[in-house]
């Protein structure tokens, strides 16, 4: 079974959980631009946690990000949310789909912003760097299948699309909050022989952002050879 296909399985199985409720929030008259906005905001709000955890809180101090994690779930329930009303409540519309695709990259550039931010204040800056490549790779990946699409190729490919983007930062900050509860926010594991530590509790949030740097480029790469091989086989 190919990837988009188990991607597909996966999502409809998602659909039918979320179903009665998106069907409650249409009988509420709720849109599904007014959906996209409080996505928006929501991610608007986890940027600013991360900074507030900059400001107030210390290197060891990993609340902060735990609870961002955690809003960070909870607005990416929005994206889903967003396109099932539109869908169920028979409310689709091609400026809809613009705002969604638009609010959607705010949404995660907000979230990149307040991850960069925490990381520079506590002087990760190596991996506040992987954090900004990682959202270069993001905006790549979008702008890929955006392009493509506006020529005419579908071009849905790749690991790290948004919905894969959003869990693993969220999943990754949360077990970097629960972790630090329980081992401490400031441990650090050292190998003898090698001159810096290998591991500490931070790196539970940050090893997964590097893994999604890498991604994320590979994806927009592999969409940009997809659409060549696209083009050249309509010539």
């Amino acid at each position: 079974m190919s990837q988009i296909a188990i991607r597909d399985r996966l999502q409809k199985n998602i659909y039918s959980v979320i179903d009665p409720a998106v069907r409650g929030l249409v009988k509420a008259g709720v849109t599904p631009n007014f959906i996209t906005t409080t996505g928006l905001v929501l991610n608007i709000g986890v940027a600013i946690v991360f900074i507030v955890g900059a400001e107030e809180g210390n290197r060891g101090d990993l609340r902060y990000v735990g609870w961002a994690g955690a809003l960070i779930l909870f607005a990416g329930l929005f994206d889903m949310l967003d396109g099932q009303v539109a869908r169920i409540g028979n409310m689709s519309s091609r400026f809809g789909a613009l705002y969604d695709s638009v609010l959607d990259r705010y949404s995660e550039l907000f979230m990149f912003l307040g991850i960069c931010y925490y990381l520079v204040a506590h002087h990760y800056f190596l991996s506040s760097l992987f954090a900004f490549i990682a959202l270069i790779g993001s905006m790549m990946v979008s702008y890929t299948r955006a392009r493509s699409e506006g020529l005419g190729i579908q071009n849905k490919g790749g690991l790290m699309q948004r919905p894969e983007r959003v869990v693993l930062t969220a999943l990754s900050a949360i077990a970097c909050g629960i972790t630090a509860s329980l081992i401490g926010g400031d441990y650090k594991l050292s190998v003898p022989g090698i001159p810096f530590h290998v591991f500490e509790t931070m790196s539970v949030f940050t090893i997964p952002i590097t893994v999604m740097a890498v991604l994320t480029n590979i994806t927009a790469v592999k969409r940009l050879i997809d659409a060549k091989k696209a083009l050249d086989n309509n010539v």
